[in-house]
């Protein structure tokens, strides 16, 4: 789903439709081809769907910052000064001044204003069956975008189904988070109100595009990390009782390819291995750039392509498995301990930016991927990135209980998360009954951009995180150059 729509501005939310999506343009007259007359039948809808969609490939950055930011992962790589924004985010010493955080903000907002050029009133009013579905699908998006926002950097500026010029940035300001909350629980009513389970939905045959299942993970994910347990549990209740989706019997095939969309694909972000890219246009990419990224550095031996070590699981992670835990070795792959058992004598390199002993099992480039012939393809891998699986959906679920009393069911979907992977059953209840749906979340999640992010909204991340500042690292910097680009009127985070 890529460059269909160019980008016009990704923070200023300047947006117009072309072929292409690789550099920014300046528009003169600034909207050569706006809503009005570009809208006029399905197709051109659905391209401007396909481009509201593009953005999720922007994840790779949420992602990585979730656990690098947190104890599960150390950021890696070449040195130390190769991504230097996620090593700023690894040590707790970041500033206004981070790519990384920019990048979430450009690509997030971008997004937005590819949606809010969906929804926005248009005068000419084409109607044909099916477009109901397309304007949930772009709420649905337009709320993922700035649930991302939210969880960055609190009060974000709010700018719902219209289009912005340069000259009117200087007059917005950040809206209060829960203006922004209010927003999000709205567009994903709509979606939920209007979308079809996937074995019911026309358009179910065409992989990637969201159904009422994933409105409702999020939907449920949202209120969760407002604490409104109640609705949570209505929400997360929906998705359970819908017997639409179920635990894949084996863990460690979750996240390969081949096992793509299988019955625990609550959401996910589709990838492309049909193309090569270019290191200097990540969101251009058609493939999931990660799994390369995360590979073995300078490896050359058998079922592992080699890469660039980012992204490494660290030893309180890979200790913090209980025993005999399957899921510690399909998380963390201890690399000499693995070359030792099937490789005798290969080789690997150790990157400047940090060496664990780890690599992260989850997303990581298979050999059978390296032989594809396509340029640079350690960043076309099409293994899809797993937003939202139904272990989670359960494990929320059982948070959700437990925070509102219900111990017996809160266990009960605990319990289930741990049988798929043979582990003994819970009885506790009350807080130890928390504490242990918190522990699985680590154990179940890791190394799929969740932890820091949990960590934060339950409060513990300043017992495990090492340099954290309560107050101050809940939430990350608004970019400086945004807050310039704005004039001046945006006041930063509490820290910074």
């Amino acid at each position: 789903m890529k460059r269909l729509i160019k980008i016009v501005s990704l923070v200023l939310l300047v947006i117009g439709v072309s072929m292409g999506c690789s550099k920014f343009l300046d528009l003169d007259p600034p909207y050569t081809q706006d809503a009005e007359n570009f809208f006029n039948n399905e197709d051109e809808y659905l391209r401007a769907l396909t481009g509201a969609y593009d953005l999720l490939a922007g994840i790779f950055v949420s992602y990585w910052i979730g656990d690098i930011a947190s104890d599960n992962c150390i950021a890696g790589g070449e040195s130390v000064t190769d991504t230097e924004g996620l090593h700023q985010i690894e040590y707790m010493t970041h500033g206004a001044v981070n790519e990384e955080c920019r990048s979430v903000m450009r690509y997030n907002y971008c997004g937005i204003a590819r949606c809010n050029f969906i929804l926005e009133p248009k005068q000419n009013n084409v109607e044909f069956a099916g477009k109901e579905v397309i304007l949930a699908e772009a709420k649905f998006l337009r709320a993922f975008y700035y649930f991302e926002l939210v969880k960055f950097f609190g009060d974000v500026p709010l700018v719902i189904d219209e289009r912005l010029g340069v000259q009117q940035v200087s007059e917005l300001s950040r809206t209060p988070k829960d203006q922004v909350y209010a927003q999000i629980e709205s567009d994903l009513q709509d979606a939920v109100a209007t979308l079809s389970w996937k074995s019911e939905s026309s358009h179910s045959g065409i992989k990637g595009r969201v159904d009422k299942g994933a409105a409702l993970g999020l939907l449920g994910k949202v209120y969760l990390y407002q604490e409104k347990w109640s609705l949570a549990v209505g929400a997360f209740e929906q998705i359970i009782s819908s017997n639409n989706y179920g635990l894949t019997a084996d863990y460690s095939t979750i996240f390969l390819k081949e096992n793509e969309n299988n019955a625990e694909t609550v959401f996910d972000i589709e990838f492309s291995a049909d193309e090569g890219g270019s290191y200097g246009c990540l969101i251009c990419l058609e493939g999931n750039l990660t799994p390369g990224y995360q590979g073995i550095r300078q490896y050359d031996g058998p079922e592992y392509g080699d890469g660039n070590s980012y992204n490494l699981p660290t030893q309180d992670l890979f200790d913090s498995f209980e025993y005999q835990d399957p899921r510690r070795e399909a998380t963390c792959l201890h690399i000499d301990n693995y070359i030792a058992a099937n490789a005798p004598g290969t080789t690997y390199g150790v990157g400047a930016g940090g060496h664990t002993g780890f690599y992260n099992n989850k997303y990581i480039k298979s050999r059978d991927e390296m032989l594809n012939g396509i340029p640079d393809n350690d960043l076309t891998s099409g293994v899809n990135y797993r937003v939202i699986r139904y272990a989670d959906v359960l494990l929320m679920a059982a948070e959700a209980h437990s925070q509102s009393g219900n111990d017996v069911d809160a266990v009960n979907y605990l319990n289930e998360v741990r049988q798929r992977v043979g582990m003994p059953a819970r009885t506790s209840t009350g807080n130890d009954l928390y504490e242990h749906i918190l522990k699985e979340r680590r154990s179940e999640l890791s190394c799929e951009g969740h932890r820091f992010f949990d960590l934060v909204r339950t409060g513990k991340a300043a017992d495990v995180i090492t340099d954290f500042q309560t107050g101050k690292h809940e939430l990350f910097p608004i970019p400086q150059v945004e807050i310039d680009l704005a004039g001046g009127n945006w006041p930063q985070n509490p820290g910074y």
